[in-house]
């Protein structure tokens, strides 16, 4: 009994004391933000729009799991090139006044930091008609059982595609970690000097130390401490070294009032954004299952840790889980936000600190949905310093990639069948190097083919075709 009462974590259907909860959601918008707003930023759609869509789709995507999957929704990066692509190409301008024409061609040409409300509005539609295809796996999955998904994405393809998921993310981390100079013309600022490595490395380190020492509650918040260990690092450097050692940041053209509400739009009806960004969603799906095989390994260990007598089956609630995210781009979609999907942030926090529980992600869903109301809320949460950002970006991606590892632990994957290895060094391959050779989207016949998705598929085909003949009991993958 008193072994169980040293380990400390929450379940998904645990709740923790108020003040608790509030930190732990505070903790989970913290990691979720960053991602949510470069996003936002990238396709220029609204900050707070894109905020407050994050918050409302994990909301729904929670009810509609019925409570059971603490997961929350994120704006992907999956969808930038689908979207950048739409208000390039030439099909959807004869849709478009020339008001709008130019409001594009002044984001493109950095003039702008957002898109006008008329071309939002069309990728919305196509957001919108994403969302399909998730629902109508999970309706599959649903039907056919999750026996299907496990012949179909085996151990050894959702290992390999959760470590690709953080891998491909090491670029960004170390970018955000040593971000290049913003302020032109100064002769020495803290971005060309050494101690830009000095802000992240102190975040990193001392996330690490907090996660490894700090017992109890205290040792449940180490990326919140983290950050604030950080940013106060930053702090002594601005407060010593002048105007040319700050790090923090802010929004340009940003809203002045302290009250603003987020410029919702309406969708407007297109085939030709449904052709550009519906396919996208194919790539989400195996990443979203990777996640629930991450999530549903970490929950029952800590279950197993505590003596819990409860069986968490999350991964028999994956029909569940796809239609989650298939309701959460049709509602980002319906109110201007982007595309997404569940968050590796999320979960790689959950896993650090071992609160999976669900109402700490309602909690934080309704936190980022009052911060977008609150310019001042929205400024001072992104006004973190990209290198404390970058030096949680390093544990959290690292985790990401961590996480597949133990699903192949976990389902014993034979790492000795020349099927299997075949099978994951083709999708590490194929989905790193497609990030790192082509900027994330891979050349194929006249396609641009985001590298998950890619690798994803292949690595599908690939053992599929390798399992012909193959006898069952035989098959460990």
């Amino acid at each position: 009994m008193n072994k169980q009462n040293q380990i400390i974590g929450y379940l998904p259907d645990e709740k923790p004391t108020p003040v608790k909860l509030l930190l732990y959601a505070i903790q989970q918008v913290i990691v979720m933000f960053p991602a949510t707003v470069a996003v936002a930023l990238f396709t220029g759609f609204q900050i707070s729009t894109t905020i407050f869509a994050s918050g409302l789709a994990t909301l729904c995507f929670i009810f509609v799991t019925g409570r059971k999957i603490p997961l929350y929704y994120g704006s992907s990066f999956s969808y930038l090139s689908a979207i950048s692509g739409l208000l390039a190409g030439e099909a959807i301008q004869p849709y478009l006044s020339q008001q709008t024409l130019e409001g594009i061609k002044a984001w493109s040409d950095g003039a702008s930091n957002v898109l006008p409300g008329e071309a939002i509005s069309y990728a919305q539609f196509g957001i919108i008609a994403s969302g399909l295809i998730s629902i109508a796996a999970g309706l599959i999955i649903k039907l056919a059982g999750t026996k299907a998904v496990e012949k179909i994405l085996p151990a050894s393809i959702t290992g390999p595609i959760a470590m690709v998921i953080g891998l491909t993310l090491a670029g960004v981390a170390l970018s955000d970690s040593a971000p290049k100079a913003i302020a032109e013309g100064a002769s020495e600022t803290v971005f060309n000097t050494g101690w830009v490595w000095g802000i992240s490395l102190v975040t990193l380190i001392s996330t690490i130390l907090f996660s490894k020492y700090l017992k109890g509650f205290l040792g449940q918040l180490p990326l919140l401490l983290g950050a604030g260990v950080g940013c106060a690092f930053a702090g002594l450097l601005y407060a010593f070294g002048g105007d040319s050692m700050n790090m923090f940041r802010e929004i340009t053209n940003a809203p002045t009032e302290i009250f603003a509400i987020p410029a919702f739009t309406l969708p407007k009806f297109s085939w030709v954004a449904v052709l550009a960004i519906m396919p996208i969603a194919f790539a989400t799906i195996p990443e979203s299952t990777a996640h629930m095989y991450q999530l549903d390994i970490y929950v029952n260990d800590l279950a197993k840790k505590k003596n819990s007598d409860k069986k968490y089956n999350l991964i028999e609630k994956l029909d569940r889980n796809l239609i989650g995210d298939g309701i959460g781009d049709m509602v980002s979609g319906l109110v201007g936000g982007p595309a997404g999907t569940n968050y590796g942030e999320n979960i790689s926090t959950m896993a650090i600190t071992r609160v999976f529980s669900v109402p700490v992600l309602i909690a934080a869903a309704v936190i980022a949905m009052f911060i977008s109301f609150f310019t001042p809320l929205v400024n001072a949460i992104y006004s973190i310093p990209q290198a404390v950002i970058g030096g949680l970006e390093i544990y959290l991606f690292g985790a990401i990639a961590a996480q597949g590892i133990a699903i192949m632990i976990e389902k014993k994957v034979d790492m000795f069948s020349s099927k299997n290895i075949a099978v994951i060094a083709t999708i590490m391959v194929i989905g790193i190097g497609g990030n790192y050779a082509y900027g994330g989207n891979i050349p194929f016949f006249g396609l641009e083919v985001p590298c998950i998705a890619g690798a994803a598929i292949f690595g599908i085909l690939l053992n599929l075709l390798l399992s012909i003949g193959e006898k069952k009991h035989i098959d460990q993958a």
